[in-house]
């Protein structure tokens, strides 16, 4: 019989029980996956989809209403200081909720992903008292969700150049400026936003980050038509937005500090999932396209296969040990960076071996099973190599803080660019 550690901690399989009984109370049990056969069921493995807004909206509520039932069971969050009504147990039993959980049918909980990936831990780690209390519970819970404003139309890549200004006036700050790519803005109730509050200073050091209330006057949200045809973006502009200095994340001009509390846990998210990018496109789904098409005989298909294949595999056992050494109470290093980056080279490797089997049918409607589905796929790994950090800033992080490379060499602005070519 299972006894509790000591501290009233309750043991994993006293853990283990309770979550079955809510689960088992509150959800159904998903049916067994049938074996994958080509032409059978969803043939859909697209990437930034259209998606209806007012079937968003009504899948945002259940998914607000499971989390709710989730936290009034003590489940919401349950690594979170109790202060902030968290349990405050190891991670091994948050891994354990969610490997549970992911045998039921539950509403999509996609839409916490930023709030409580990103903009949670970053409020933990650097916001006031105040905001911490009035936020941290309500982002668990799902009675709001957050989203990040980071990136603008000339600061993606080099964040640090972002031009979003914020200027104080006595308790408030005015905000005034525009952000660009900020998933799930439309149905958000906060964000964290760095602006510039010291334009005199070096562009790392002029940065301030706060939380804003998406829902106050002067700020406005449109969508952005992707390439896929879906609109999962928005740009977000700000009109003398003013927003209490209580709600400021950090000390004044401190912001690159939060933005990279913000960026470690935003790349750990993108790149923890799919298992390295197999959830898009399993291995079988992969091998019985090419038996349909009568490539399994050749060499170069099979090779090139092959190296998707393994290329998935070697980020999976990265990401295992980036979560082997959470486990152990350890933070992670390099690994987060290097997974980011492991996850947009593994889409975009599938998407063009597919692009090779497929040929025109990858771009030509003919109705057929498991062809032009994918096209959506190919359109929207380039996003995904942009999201979160590039894949060439990922390749800088990753010469210059793990293989101990040096830096790029720099831009001389004040010399004419004709005069570089002569030297």
């Amino acid at each position: 019989m299972a006894t509790t550690t000591d501290g009233g901690q309750p043991t994993l399989e006293e853990f283990r029980e309770e979550v079955l009984a809510f689960l088992d109370a509150n959800a159904s049990l998903k049916e067994e996956a049938k074996e994958f056969k080509w032409g059978e069921g969803d043939d859909d493995v697209s990437l930034f989809e259209e998606v209806d807004r007012e079937r968003e909206l009504q899948e945002l509520a259940e998914a607000k209403a499971w989390r709710a039932k989730r936290y009034d069971a003590g489940l919401g969050w349950i690594t979170g200081p109790k202060k902030y009504g968290g349990r405050e147990l190891p991670a091994a039993y948050d891994r354990l909720y969610t490997s549970l959980e992911a045998k039921y049918q539950v509403p999509n909980q996609g839409f916490f992903g930023i709030g409580l990936g990103m903009v949670a831990p970053t409020i933990l780690a650097h916001a006031t008292e105040e905001v911490k209390d009035l936020y941290l519970a309500k982002l668990y819970r799902g009675d709001i969700v957050g989203c990040q404003l980071f990136s603008e139309p000339g600061a993606g890549s080099d964040l640090a150049s972002l031009q979003t200004r914020a200027e104080r006036d006595g308790d408030e700050w005015v905000i005034n400026g525009q952000k660009v790519w900020t998933s799930g803005a439309h149905y958000s109730d906060i964000g964290e936003i760095i602006c510039r509050t010291d334009p005199d200073q070096p562009k790392h050091k002029g940065l301030t980050g706060f939380i804003v209330n998406m829902k106050a006057p002067g700020v406005e949200v449109r969508p952005l038509r992707q390439m896929t045809g879906g609109a999962n973006f928005n740009e977000v502009f700000f009109t003398d937005v003013r927003v209490p200095d209580s709600h400021r994340l950090g000390d004044v001009n401190q912001g690159w500090t939060v933005a990279l509390t913000t960026l470690m846990n935003e790349r750990a998210s993108i790149g923890a999932g799919g298992a390295g990018g197999m959830g898009l496109a399993s291995l079988t789904r992969l091998q019985e396209m090419v038996r349909h098409f009568g490539l399994a005989d050749d060499p170069l298909v099979r090779q090139e296969l092959m190296d998707v294949y393994i290329n998935f595999q070697v980020a999976k056992y990265n990401n295992q040990r980036a979560m082997d050494k959470i486990k152990a109470g350890q933070l992670p290093g390099p690994e987060m960076s290097i997974a980011k980056l492991s996850l947009t080279q593994n889409l975009w490797r599938t998407a063009n071996f597919v692009a090779r089997v497929l040929g025109p049918k990858i771009i030509a409607d003919t109705g057929e099973w498991g062809t032009y589905r994918w096209g959506q796929l190919l359109c929207g790994v380039p996003g995904m190599r942009v999201a979160g950090g590039t894949d060439e800033v990922m390749k800088n992080i990753i010469g210059e803080r793990v293989l101990g490379l040096p830096k790029d060499p720099g831009i001389d602005a004040k010399t004419p660019f004709r005069d570089l070519l002569k030297n």
